[in-house]
């Protein structure tokens, strides 16, 4: 452990020890390590495949098979070969997305990608409205519910929009591609204000959404992201079965390939949840 540590460079956050201890015991006694002793994991993470969802103007995931078959040294032997946008399917945004300067992929703290999490239920209004944009009074009543949100949080806000993945036209607004499918986009995001009082008031270190962007889809200045990149606050995107978590008191682990230069990347996210 003093190893890891020291290559770390940077403090553990206080789950980290947890995730450790569930990986290890799962690979040494052969246990499943999706739910073990007193820490069930819960995968918020859309599949990669053909029809994963990306932006209008970007190319699809493809999985190209290159080999697979038996071999003349007698074994098995498949490979592939991944073609995607940074910004596709379960994804993280770096700060340098919307933030000239700031931090790459490569370059975003491991502090930042896990910890403490609480999980916001706005599904409600946006069930009501396609375009609706997440306020400072949402944040506000969830917090006169559940407690106030503590520094260094993570934030997972739930549309209810993962209901629709992988249906461009449910979960976009349109099935059309280019500038014209852009122009056509219609699902929530957070508004930019309440973007301004998760870092200006409760300092969170990171947000999500289960949307294909923290900024609704009629946006133009994409304002909740120049916000919150502008910060070093990164941003995942396209979560997936958010209904499945508590309002609060669970650990969020999130991480995306470590690119160099990256303005984002595939992300594999799981909450960590005390066993029932």
């Amino acid at each position: 452990m003093s190893g890891l540590v020291a290559a770390q460079r940077e403090p553990l956050p206080a789950v980290l020890p947890a995730v450790l201890l569930l990986i290890v015991s799962g690979c040494a006694a052969g246990a499943d390590p999706i739910a073990w002793r007193d820490i069930v994991a819960v995968d918020l993470t859309h599949p990669f495949a053909a029809d994963t969802v990306v932006w209008p103007t970007e190319h699809d995931f493809r999985l190209v098979r290159q080999q697979a078959g038996d071999t003349a040294g007698g074994y098995y032997y498949a490979s592939n070969r991944i073609e995607m946008p940074e910004h596709g399917g379960t994804h993280i945004d770096a700060p340098i997305h919307f933030s000239k300067g700031a931090p790459t992929l490569d370059q975003v703290p491991l502090d930042r990608l896990m910890g403490p999490a609480v999980h916001i239920d706005v599904s409600g209004p946006c069930a009501a409205d396609r375009d609706y944009r997440v306020t400072v009074d949402d944040l506000e009543r969830w917090e006169a519910a559940h407690g106030r949100i503590p520094n260094g949080t993570i934030v997972l806000l739930e549309t209810g929009f993962a209901r629709f993945w992988p249906d461009r036209k449910a979960y976009l607004g349109t099935e059309r591609r280019g500038r014209e499918g852009v122009a056509e986009l219609h699902f929530p995001g957070l508004h930019e204000e309440a973007a301004h009082w998760l870092v200006r008031e409760r300092r969170v270190k990171a947000v999500g959404i289960d949307t294909a962007s923290i900024d609704y889809g009629q946006s133009t200045g994409f304002e909740a992201h120049v916000v919150l990149l502008s910060h070093h606050v990164p941003v995942f995107e396209n979560l997936a079965d958010l209904r499945r978590l508590p309002a609060s008191g669970f650990d969020v682990v999130a991480l995306p390939m470590r690119i160099a230069g990256g303005t984002g990347g595939p992300l594999r996210m799981v909450a960590l949840l005390p066993a029932r």
